[in-house]
């Protein structure tokens, strides 16, 4: 039971014995999920935006505000053709990790895992936020597309900085909407040919702009890179994310368009919260990749009163094997920094008057 006296129904998904307490990898409005290596705890009939206590977990779930109205997916950094995972250009850190023989290339163990997970949610749409592949090819991509094609009906994509720096056009769509109930989705093309780190242009920040104006209802950015922080002391030349001037140009859109709700990237494989001084309560996210720890994709609930994330561990044994693989990348530290907080992963978004 949890405080308050409800009977909790907890599935073992597998029958391997807990080698730890684990972590608590989701907790939504009426559910909480904790994985403990390959072992998957799903507690369900949770009370919405109340206090919980269960197997040494304590959490509050996300509210519900209001009817709920569409549901949203997303994945990114799904990486096909990647063969060697944890490799840092210039640096020995390791360690390195490969699909053992005999099994099926990681990429394709992981993103087949999420197609079947997200086709089982049966989202309105489903948004994919760049670096679709390893080396940009046309091989590749069509890699991507086959295994996603059971979703493809109600998928709209973007590449990434694995696709740009190697002059991949695929995908190099400016700026694409998808509209669903109570909410509109502006995907944009923040990736830069020849280049790892990212950029938007004069003619996209201002048809973002036009967007927000004209909205009826929240609108949610999304791109592959994430935002250079305005506070931030440094101010690079050549910076991962999107560049430092049109990240500043993009904030002062977002702090004047109330209808924008978020903005929600990949790129740094990590899972965070940022919020900057111009625009408030609007939370700046980046969700992790698919393609190794913690191996997930993010779910929307769009309500009347505001938007859930909900992140979704990959929880097929093959995935979860994998996965548990990989948290040990870079000398250990990965899994620290590739997880985040549970606040993170599972947050409310709220909406904007």
């Amino acid at each position: 039971m949890d405080g308050g006296g409800q009977v909790l129904r907890c599935t073992h998904v597998t029958t391997i014995p807990l080698e730890s307490i684990g972590e608590l990898t989701t907790v939504a409005s009426r559910e909480a999920v904790v994985h403990a290596g390959l072992a998957v705890r799903r507690y369900d009939d949770l009370a919405p935006g109340e206090a919980h206590d269960v197997d040494g977990f304590a959490f509050r779930t996300l509210p519900e505000p209001g009817e709920l109205l569409a549901t949203l997916a997303t994945v990114n950094d799904v990486h096909f053709g990647e063969t060697v995972c944890g490799v840092i250009e210039g640096s020995d850190i390791g360690p390195q990790l490969s699909s053992e023989p005999g099994e099926a290339p990681y990429p394709e163990v992981m993103n087949t895992a999420a197609v079947a997970e997200i086709g089982a949610l049966a989202p309105d749409a489903v948004l994919v936020k760049g670096d679709l592949t390893a080396g940009g090819t046309d091989e590749q991509v069509d890699a991507f597309l086959a295994c996603y094609s059971p979703l493809a009906d109600r998928m709209t994509w973007v590449r990434g900085n694995h696709e740009s720096h190697h002059g991949q056009q695929r995908g190099a769509v400016p700026v694409q909407v998808v509209d669903v109930e109570g909410a509109r989705v502006v995907l944009l093309d923040s990736s830069v040919d020849g280049s790892e780190g990212g950029h938007l242009t004069a003619d996209q920040i201002e048809e973002v702009d036009t967007l927000a104006a004209e909205a009826d209802r929240p609108v949610l950015l999304m791109s592959h890179h994430h935002a250079w922080d305005p506070a931030s002391a440094e101010r690079p030349e050549h910076y991962f994310g999107i560049d430092p001037d049109s990240s500043e140009a993009l904030v002062e859109v977002v702090a004047r368009r109330p209808r924008i709700v978020a903005h929600l990237a990949g790129h740094t494989h990590r899972n965070r919260v940022r919020r900057f001084a111009a625009t408030g309560d609007v939370p700046w996210v980046e969700v992790s990749c698919v393609k190794d720890y913690p191996g997930g994709w993010a779910e929307y609930r769009v309500h009347e009163g505001g938007i859930l994330q909900v992140f979704h561990r990959i929880s097929t044994p093959e995935a979860l094997t994998w996965t548990e693989r990989t948290r040990h990348m870079f000398e250990g530290l990965y899994a620290e920094y590739a997880f985040g907080g549970v606040d993170d992963r599972n947050l409310v978004i709220p909406v904007r008057r």
